[in-house]
């Protein structure tokens, strides 16, 4: 009876990957024609094959955003597809942390304008190259930008911030004597935390956990415009522990949100939840 037992969990576990790997192509076939289309789009709206009115220019802006969304979507699929698979590859390579996060805060800055939601950055001066995979940090910093953007008001603030972080994890949990104590404050740092802090609603603790699982939302994210299909968090949670990192939240209802992030100075394939 055992053995029917894992027989049929793995013919259901195949079949759920042959569909995974099937939605992974169609997802994958979908870029083409969006490229194209968004490329059209830019060309009608540079005025490249005659003057629009703005009527014109406002249908075409909401066509932009709205397959810039879905072109989101596509990617959040295709990056969780390949971490489902097991055909996520990481690139980890000596780089450095302040320009990775300075970049990819660039190409939010005009949307953030345009919202009217100031974006600032907080540099670590003198922080040292160290080795993990830019486009991989990138992209969960990107998640957590367009996360903080979409629930923050007009008006609003969204910090992005980096710091040399000493990260006690649970292998280092021993006692320590008097010496130990007065030794740790010289204790240099392993990890580099950063963080994306936003003055939109905040999240209560309840949620905490449940905000980092697939395809989960809040019910009123679900509202809110441009809400996405509840794998933006999942994904970033999935590529922090590729860095043997961790990540977290610190929120409370009406108090904003900050998401933090640790990336290891010495990366272990293996690594710490």
């Amino acid at each position: 009876m055992q053995a029917l037992g894992n027989s049929t969990d793995d013919a259901l576990q195949e079949e759920f990957r042959r569909r995974f790997v099937a939605l992974a192509s169609v997802a994958h076939e979908l870029k083409t024609p969006l490229a194209i289309m968004g490329g059209y789009t830019e060309l009608l709206l540079s005025g490249g094959v005659g003057p629009l009115n703005q009527r014109q220019r406002d249908v075409l802006e909401e066509m932009m955003a709205s397959g810039e969304r879905l072109r989101k979507f596509v990617e959040d699929f295709l990056s969780f597809s390949a971490m489902q698979t097991g055909k996520l590859k990481m690139n980890f390579e000596l780089a450095d942390m302040n320009a990775a996060v300075a970049e990819v805060c660039s190409v939010w800055k005009t949307q953030f304008e345009a919202k009217g939601v100031v974006l600032k950055i907080v540099p670590s001066f003198g922080l040292q190259p160290l080795v993990f995979d830019s486009l991989k940090v990138q992209h969960v910093i990107s998640n957590l930008l367009q996360n903080a953007l979409k629930f923050t008001p007009e008006g609003g603030t969204v910090e992005v911030g980096l710091e040399p972080f000493f990260w006690e994890r649970r292998t280092d949990h021993h006692p320590l004597n008097g010496k130990d104590r007065r030794n740790r404050t010289k204790v240099t740092h392993n990890s580099v935390r950063i963080w994306v802090s936003d003055t939109g609603p905040g999240i209560a603790p309840e949620f905490h956990q449940e905000i980092f699982e697939d395809f989960r939302m809040l019910p009123y994210a679900k509202k809110v415009s441009g809400a996405g299909i509840g794998l933006g968090l999942a994904i970033a949670r999935r590529l922090v522990h590729a860095h043997s990192g961790k990540i977290w939240i610190e929120s409370e209802p009406a108090h904003g949100s900050k998401f933090c992030f640790l990336v290891p100075v010495q990366p272990n394939v293996e690594g710490d939840r």
